[in-house]
C-alpha cells in the first residue's frame, strides 16, 4: 500500500500563508516567499523526487480553483483527487487526471493510495486538507520545509487538530531557503 505524506512550506512562526487571503487569494500577503526554496538550485532536488515517488496527490477544491488545476497540462502527470462539497466530472489535462471527491477525506486518501499503487501519495493542502489528514489516522509522514521568515499572521498548519498528535523525527536537511524536516506520525 502506498505511504501517505503531507508536504508543505511553511513560515518558522507556523503559517502556510500570510495575511490578506481576501486581498491576495492563494498564499496572502508576503506568502510567496514560503515557495521561494524550490526554485534555487539546492532546493530543486525535493521536488524533482516528491514527483519521481509519488503515484497520486490530494488537494482541496480552493487549491485546485485558485491554482486553475495548473495550467493546460495539469502539472503533476498523475492522478489527483480533490475534496470538495461539490460534485463535478472527471478532468483530464494532457496526463494528469482530476477527480472530485464528495465523501471526504478518508474516501480521498482510500482511492490516492489505491492509484499509487507502490508510490507515495502526496497530500499537498493546503492547510485545512492536511490537517483533515492528520486526524483521519491515514497520514503517515509529514514532510515541512521551514522558510526562515516570520509571517505575523496567516493560515496556520497546526490549528483544529482535535489534541496532541505524536511525531517521530527521521530527518532534517538545510538549504539556504529553507530547513526540511521529515516526521512520520505515530499513532
Amino acid at each position: 500500500m502506498a505511504l501517505i505524506e503531507a508536504y508543505i512550506s511553511m513560515s518558522a512562526d507556523g503559517y502556510v500563508t500570510g495575511p490578506g487571503l481576501d486581498r491576495e487569494p492563494g498564499l496572502g500577503e508576503g506568502g510567496k516567499v514560503l515557495h521561494e526554496w524550490f526554485a534555487h538550485d539546492e532546493g530543486r532536488p525535493y521536488l524533482d523526487e516528491l514527483f519521481a515517488v509519488s503515484g497520486a496527490v490530494v488537494t482541496s477544491r480552493k487549491v485546485y480553483e485558485i491554482t486553475g488545476g495548473w495550467g493546460e497540462d495539469g502539472l503533476y502527470r498523475m492522478p489527483v483527487f480533490v475534496v470538495t462539497h461539490r460534485p463535478e466530472g472527471q478532468v483530464v489535462k494532457g496526463d494528469t487526471t482530476f477527480t472530485f471527491v464528495t465523501d471526504g477525506i478518508d474516501a480521498a486518501l482510500t482511492q490516492a493510495a489505491e492509484a499509487a499503487g507502490d508510490k507515495r501519495v502526496y497530500v499537498m493542502g493546503g492547510a485545512s486538507i492536511i490537517q483533515q489528514s492528520l486526524r483521519s489516522g491515514l497520514l503517515e509522514q509529514l514532510q515541512l520545509h521551514i522558510v526562515p521568515v516570520l509571517l505575523g499572521a496567516g493560515t496556520r498548519l497546526f490549528d483544529h487538530l482535535g489534541g496532541p498528535i505524536q511525531l517521530e523525527h527521521l530527518a532534517t536537511a538545510d538549504t539556504p531557503g529553507a530547513t526540511h524536516l521529515t516526521y512520520r506520525v505515530l499513532r
